[in-house]
């Protein structure tokens, strides 16, 4: 097989073009805000998230006969309602950052295991909803995911400078006016919408490899944080297209496939 029908034969098939874009996009938009919560020490953020949206999930399931744009319209609304509770019970309990995760990811999630085991037939009909679909993307799908990934970037690329500096040196942030607490419910928001785009894409178990692997490996390669940001970007970009190219010639799950090629990108960037 020549190179060139390696990559023409699976973009052949219209389903496979939208699986690429919508995995393109959405670790896209995992590499710009993961950069920024690995600098902050914040990676366990994601992954609470990420199984926090769990409720949202199944109460659009039962809501609405699992109709997936009400699923994962429910998914996001509990993914931004879950960021600023973690904000404001850290804030309001005076806890550390890591500790109001954990209690709001602990209730939220038992919340949406209690809400799942009501649902006969949730193991097989929820299952792609934890574990990724990316090869069942409708052209819809690919508009909403397309849309809230461009969104984060936007955000992030217009609050750039604020953000880097309340992530640097939060102190002197405080010192020129920076609205910094505005600046950190912004990141925890936009970390939300990011992981309900994942959950699309490569679902709650693998949300988190995104949003970390990237990014660390655009930091291990990057020693200004616009080079590493630029390359966490382009390494997620290239982990989503040939991680999807991965899975169709192995038979392997896309959501995997894609956090391998990440994962094996990171490898070789330490190996270095």
């Amino acid at each position: 097989m020549s190179p060139l029908d390696f990559f023409r034969i699976p973009l052949q098939h219209a389903f496979f073009v939208r699986a690429v874009l919508a995995a393109v996009c959405a670790a896209a938009a995992c590499a710009t805000v993961g950069t920024f919560l690995v600098l902050r020490g914040m990676t366990f953020f994601g992954d609470a998230l990420a199984h926090a949206v769990l409720p949202g999930v199944a109460l659009g399931y039962l809501l609405h006969r699992g109709s997936r744009a009400a699923v994962f319209g429910w998914a996001l609304g509990t993914a931004v309602l879950a960021s600023l509770g973690i904000g404001w019970v850290g804030r309001r309990g005076r806890l550390k950052e890591d500790t109001a995760i954990g209690i709001v990811f602990v209730g939220l999630f038992a919340l949406g295991i209690g809400l799942i085991s009501t649902v006969r037939g949730y193991a097989v009909d929820l299952v792609h909803f934890l574990f990724g679909n990316v090869l069942a993307v409708t052209p819809f799908d690919l508009y909403w995911v397309a849309g809230l990934s461009a969104g984060v970037i936007l955000v992030v690329l217009g609050f750039y400078k604020e953000l880097a500096l309340a992530t640097f040196d939060p102190l002197f942030a405080r010192t020129l006016r920076l609205p910094t607490e505005f600046l950190r419910y912004l990141l925890l928001v936009l970390a939300a919408v990011t992981v309900v785009t994942a959950l699309r894409v490569v679902g709650v178990a693998l949300a988190l490899a995104m949003l970390v692997v990237p990014p660390a490996t655009g930091l291990l390669l990057g020693r200004r944080l616009p080079v590493a940001l630029a390359l966490a970007l382009l390494f997620a970009v290239l982990s989503g297209f040939f991680g999807l190219f991965l899975s169709y010639y192995a038979g392997m799950a896309p959501g995997a496939a894609v956090v391998l090629v990440a994962t094996a990108f990171f490898l070789l960037a330490l190996l270095r």
